[in-house]
């Protein structure tokens, strides 16, 4: 008790200093939180675009992103006749301009898919979708910025194509973006099959069977169930790492603050650190009593980086501009993994003080100006 009231003691001293070795941590714990968390929602979002009422995709083999994917047109019915298959779905994916609007995310898709039937259409008729190669769809986002309505003529890239309905998702990539029928987006990107083929077996107990039989009738192609493909789809795989990357370098940054103040105060207190080495503190109690101060400042600058952290997400999800595009969902495991590394970084940062205070001589120490 007389040892925890000793490390308080020592952090009230120095109230500036531990303020500022809390704030450190703080911010590298919110600015990791928040990066690792929207990027996270990022993956979680076209995840579900490509899992929309699906178990398996089929897509190109050995292909460095899905825009790249060409699988026939042929395949799709195929596949679609096989036993085991409830129902499979070409959808092409594409990159469209408009006016203002260099990049709006396009799916080329049937009029039995998901992503329509699904939908809350807010205008329109969806018997009507896919009957003229030039109708178009559009996420409600999508027909905000287009300034477009049902009847409206919007032009994308080089095409003028009309507006036959206006729907809702919950996936801010759709409500933003702009559905044509397959084979209108075929012509419009100069492909002759789809980005990839979203599969729904009537039992999943049929997974195994269904990859074997994609295997020996189709070589150039592959199908992964949905969360195979988002541990291995390599953008997936470079958008956490630089997540976890830019997080790291905040607390890296943050414990660098603490491990300087840590030696700061330990050379402001040297002579206090021989008396206690004269009263019987022993090398442990003083390595502890630094660990402990550092240790305080980490924890309890983790929880307060912990709020910012929640208070920015909680603030980006009610942005009307980013509705949709921001997934606030905290994930314990990500929680815990902050938390857990800012305390470890704090204890890093106190590994060097702690030493040097180890070998203060208690003699010298007493003589020190």
């Amino acid at each position: 008790m007389i040892f925890l009231k000793l490390i308080v003691t020592n952090l009230r001293r120095h109230r500036i200093r531990s303020f500022i070795s809390v704030a450190g941590i703080a911010f590298s714990v919110a600015a990791m939180l928040t990066v690792v968390t929207i990027l996270q929602g990022a993956i979680g979002m076209f995840s579900n675009i490509l899992s929309s009422d699906s178990q398996i995709i089929v897509f190109e083999r050995n292909v460095s992103d899905l825009f790249f994917s060409n699988v026939p047109p042929s395949v799709s019915a195929q596949v679609a006749q096989w036993p085991m298959v409830q129902h499979a779905d070409p959808v092409l994916f594409g990159i469209v301009s408009s006016a203002d609007h260099p990049i709006i995310t396009c799916f080329g898709v049937t009029a039995e898919d998901a992503r329509i039937r699904k939908a809350t259409w807010l205008a329109g008729d969806r018997g009507s979708f896919a009957q003229h190669p030039d109708d178009v769809v559009l996420g409600a986002r999508a027909a905000e910025f287009l300034n477009a309505g049902v009847g409206s003529d919007v032009p994308i890239g080089h095409g003028v194509f009309h507006v036959i309905g206006i729907l809702k998702t919950a996936n801010g990539f759709e409500d933003g973006g702009v559905f044509m029928p397959i084979v209108a987006a075929q012509s419009f990107f100069h492909k002759d099959g789809s980005s990839v083929i979203t599969v729904k077996l009537r039992s999943k107990d049929d997974t195994a069977a269904f990859k074997q039989m994609v295997r020996e009738h189709y070589p150039s192609l592959i199908a992964l169930e949905d969360a195979e493909f988002s541990r291995s789809y390599s953008q997936f795989k470079i958008l956490k790492a630089t997540a976890w990357a830019v997080g790291g370098c905040g607390l890296l940054l943050g414990g660098l603050g603490v491990a300087n103040t840590m030696i700061m105060s330990v050379f402001t207190r040297i002579r206090e650190i021989a008396i206690l080495r004269v009263n019987g503190f022993s090398n442990t109690q003083i390595a502890a009593m630094i660990f402990g101060e550092s240790s305080i400042v980490s924890v309890f600058g983790a929880f307060v980086g912990l709020g910012i952290g929640i208070g920015i997400l909680f603030a980006l999800k009610h942005v009307p501009a980013l509705d949709g595009y921001v997934d606030a969902t905290l994930r314990p495991l990500i929680l815990l993994i902050v938390v857990v590394l800012a305390f470890l970084t704090g204890v890093a940062g106190a590994l060097y003080p702690a030493l040097y205070a180890m070998r203060i001589r208690a003699v010298e120490a007493l003589r020190f100006e």
